[in-house]
């Protein structure tokens, strides 16, 4: 029995980042070329989003910015040799990830939909609940205002009896 991994296409995501020196037309062409070298490669890509320029974590060559770009692909394993191998030799690549990605089946799509849908309910729920004790926070504070114009009042009417009284030749 072989210990050597089965031929065959596999799925991939490859998570990129184009140096800063480009404008991003520029950025967007290094894309192209990077696309282009998994389809020679007789690579099928599936999706590939262009995620703009972003700040890097740290600096990588001196440069602090990026463009970042996600393409997912199905590629025989012996081409991805190949295409590992010509991103690590690209200058315009700062770095490069490539892992394999399981495909999903319908039903795990949806029942990550239905997740989504609890959270971002429970989410709502709790956004309007928090908007509510605000609102209440709110009236509180304006009654406490009341409260405390009310009760300058009733001393400065205390005070104005106070001051009648002692001026008030009666008391001796």
């Amino acid at each position: 029995m072989s210990k050597s991994k089965p031929s065959g296409a596999a799925h991939y995501e490859l998570l990129f980042i184009i140096s800063n020196r480009f404008t991003e037309d520029e950025a967007k062409k290094c894309v192209a070329k990077v696309e282009n070298i998994i389809t020679q490669g007789e690579g099928k890509i599936s999706a590939s989003e262009f995620w703009g320029k972003k700040r890097l974590a740290y600096p990588i060559k001196h440069e602090t910015y990026g463009y970042y770009n996600l393409v997912e692909f199905d590629l025989e394993r012996t081409a991805l040799a190949k295409l590992e191998e010509k991103l690590r030799l690209d200058h315009e690549v700062l770095r490069h990830l490539i892992v394999i990605k399981k495909l999903k089946t319908d039903e795990q799509l949806q029942k990550e939909k239905k997740i989504s849908e609890k959270i971002s309910t429970k989410k709502a729920a709790v956004l309007k609940e928090q908007k509510t004790q605000e609102e209440k926070v709110a009236k509180d504070k304006v009654s406490k205002a009341k409260d405390k114009d009310k009760d300058k009042s009733d001393i400065n009417s205390l005070d104005e009896k106070l001051e009648g009284i002692l001026n008030a030749n009666d008391l001796l």
